[in-house]
């Protein structure tokens, strides 16, 4: 009886997705309000809102986490072609330091605003002229932080081509689009459709709840709009 080889036992991207978002709703690390939206600093409104910061306190959600976002670096970037991973201030820092220890590399971070003057101003611990450097945050939503990052490590004389985060909105096409432009691709576990999906399946919505997320998903700006948000 002759049994199929199976030499590649890691977890899938999609099987990572699926766990990523079952850990994030059962550490309560997001939230659905479509009711009562949040109100986010750019004026966005919003019936989902996400917070990563809490995934530190619970050690064996974020030793998967770290596992898995090992093996998606790795399978995007080489074996050997990441000597440095650096984390952005502050909710990156933790998990820069996790994955920096999974991969055997040396960690640093980045400030989000100089301290001081020269041409590592911004950078914590040492960075190499020319090392290749893997950015890690927590999340990417619409915002700018990872270019401020990105071109502070270049400044410092580093090289970059990737940027890792647990968690990317997937629903703000800026974000990936300005990343690209300078040259970085972006790697996430998992996005908004992923957590709206696994919600559903578990039961987590009331009623009509999770139609109004999907509104939100495929129309943040005009979801906001609707709803007097500011932009």
């Amino acid at each position: 009886m002759s049994h199929a080889a199976n030499p590649d036992r890691t977890v899938s991207e999609a099987d990572a997705a699926e766990i990523t978002a079952r850990i994030l709703l059962e550490t309560e690390s997001v939230l659905f309000r479509p009711e009562d939206p949040f109100t986010f600093t750019s004026g966005l409104r919003s019936p989902v809102y996400i917070d990563c910061r809490r995934l530190i306190s619970f050690p064996r959600a974020r030793r998967k986490l770290m596992d898995m976002a090992a093996e998606l670096i790795e399978r995007h970037t080489g074996y050997e072609s990441i000597e440095a991973v650096a984390g952005g201030e502050t909710a990156g820092i933790p998990f820069a330091a996790w994955i920096a220890e999974r991969l055997s590399l040396p960690m640093l971070y980045v400030r989000k605003q100089p301290k001081g003057f020269g041409r590592n101003a911004q950078i914590e611990g040492e960075l190499r002229d020319g090392a290749r450097v893997l950015l890690v945050e927590d999340l990417a939503s619409e915002g700018t932080s990872k270019l401020n990052f990105v071109r502070a490590i270049r400044q410092a004389g580093g090289t970059i081509d990737h940027a890792f985060v647990i968690f990317n909105y997937g629903i703000f096409r800026q974000i990936e689009t300005s990343l690209q432009a300078e040259g970085i691709t972006l790697l996430a576990l998992a996005n908004w459709w992923d957590v709206a999906r696994m919600a559903e399946h578990l039961g987590r919505f009331t009623a009509g709840q999770y139609e109004e997320v999907q509104r939100f998903l495929n129309d943040p700006v005009g979801w906001s709009q609707a709803r007097a948000g500011r932009r």
